[in-house]
């Protein structure tokens, strides 16, 4: 069978017919009935997808099945909230908005480049998800516990605190307790997907620790005026006005999360082979494929765990604190959704990513914090359709991990900590406060967006110690 008997049986000239060719090699080279060659083909040409992990037959069906890449007419609509944003950033989700499954997209104000979409993007896609849009650390999110506790007792407690920090958290890439913790989460089936499966044992040593890059798990002070707290009572809090001892911690899926992505980002990347090289990062799975329903399982049950991580971090150190949670507020910041919007005037279920952006529908709680050394905020989202119900996830850095390096020293940094009433207790520069955008500057971005009902202020710090690698 030669290439024009294959262009006869419907494979199409290019790298279709040359993975054509190399299949009837590979398959007589392995034995295959060549008389059945002509079904083989056919069946293959019929329906690529269904020959989607097959060993033999993959590269040949996939080079079928992948549509060439052709960008929409126009940009799919998106606006941009805050100015002066990194050019960089605007390129990335302008790219984003050229995919033929791109519906809708916004770009927060602590916006700066990541791989394929920006830190801050968010996207709406028909019926397919993009796990480079949702990022390596999938779930990575936020957790705020509010104590029936004085915030005027930290100074005095300071070093009680500080050494629960130590003994109740864990930082770095491979960090581990000795002792497994548990979690409700480790009996859910994790034969979703092949990856979480080969990577349950690591997910389980490592639960309830916090990784290293931004992430952190820091007490503070969090202070609630009369309006927030009347605000806080209508979202189903009882918070009398007031300054309390309050935890925030940040932190995502760990390795297991990472693994699913990277998996799933190179199976996606093999099948839309033909998107522009800036591009590649924004290659997609649809539910059609079986690769697109594991990646959806897997991010799902990742989200699960890296909620587990925290939970378990809050319980924990709110026991050793001897305290009771008043008030408790979380959510994913790295994560995609299956949302109803109205899209052209009409409502439609989309998959909505938002990479480094917070979930900030009519009336949902969400915590946008700082750095180490300003305040976070307790935000209630106002449902902007614009947005597509989103606000930022932070600051956002202005400069790179090797630049902070080279811009910064302990000493200088050590001065600022102490002007602004911060014990750190581990961290790298690559994670103080200048690396980040002036975070009032950015919530003033985002009036339309979310209203404040709350304020934390860092009094204790920890995170990854210096010359780790950032997993974020």
């Amino acid at each position: 069978m030669n290439s024009q008997s294959l262009i006869h049986l419907g494979v199409p000239e290019g790298l279709a017919l040359a993975s054509g060719m190399a299949f009837i090699a590979c398959y007589v080279r392995e034995g295959g009935d060549t008389s059945k060659l002509e079904e083989e083909i056919s069946a293959i040409v019929a329906d690529p997808a269904k020959f989607l992990g097959d060993p033999l037959r993959e590269v040949f069906a996939r080079h079928l099945y992948a549509p060439a890449y052709k960008q929409r007419d126009t940009l799919a609509p998106w606006q941009q909230w805050g100015s002066g944003l990194d050019a960089e950033a605007v390129r990335q989700l302008a790219n984003a908005c050229a995919l033929p499954v791109a519906v809708a997209g916004a770009l927060m104000p602590d916006a700066h480049p990541g791989y394929g979409l920006p830190i801050g993007g968010v996207l709406a896609t028909d019926h397919c998800v993009i796990p480079y849009a949702v990022g390596v650390d999938i779930a990575c999110r936020m957790r705020l516990s509010v104590y029936d506790r004085k915030a005027n007792i930290i100074p005095g407690q300071k070093g009680r605190l500080a050494n629960i920090l130590e003994s109740e958290t864990n930082f770095g890439m491979g960090g581990a307790f000795k002792d497994k913790r548990h979690h409700e989460v480790m009996d859910e089936d994790w034969n979703v997907s092949p990856i979480t499966r080969r990577f349950k044992d690591k997910a389980w040593a490592q639960l309830g620790t916090s990784g290293s890059g931004n992430h952190f798990v820091e007490f503070g002070a969090f202070d609630v005026n009369a309006d927030q707290a009347a605000a806080l009572t209508e979202s189903g809090f009882d918070l009398p006005p007031g300054e309390y001892l309050a935890l925030l911690s940040h932190s995502g899926s760990r390795g297991a999360g990472a693994q699913v992505c990277q998996h799933y980002s190179q199976i996606a990347m093999e099948r839309r082979y033909d998107l522009p090289k800036e591009m590649k990062h924004l290659a997609w799975l649809t539910f059609e494929e079986e690769a697109g329903q594991e990646y959806w399982a897997a991010m799902n049950l990742m989200g699960r765990y890296a909620a587990a991580n925290h939970a378990l971090i809050h319980k924990r150190i709110a026991k050793k604190v001897g305290a009771h949670v008043i008030l408790d507020i979380e959510n994913h910041h790295n994560f995609a959704w299956k949302e109803t919007h109205l899209i052209n005037g009409q409502e439609r279920e989309v998959v909505v990513h938002r990479k480094g952006a917070t979930p900030a529908s009519q009336g949902e709680l969400g915590v946008i914090p700082g750095s180490m050394a300003t305040p976070g905020f307790v935000v209630r989202g106002q449902g902007k359709a614009e947005s597509l119900n989103s606000a930022s996830h932070g600051a956002g850095r202005v400069m790179s991990r090797s630049k902070a390096q080279q811009s910064f020293t302990w000493s200088g940094v050590r001065k600022q900590l102490a002007s602004a009433g911060v014990e750190l207790l581990s961290a790298g520069l690559d994670e103080v406060p200048g690396v980040y955008k002036d975070i009032h500057g950015v919530m003033a971005a985002q009036q339309d967006l979310v209203e404040v009902l709350g304020q934390f202020l860092p009094r204790i710090v920890k995170m990854c110690p210096a010359g780790e690698k950032a997993e974020d």
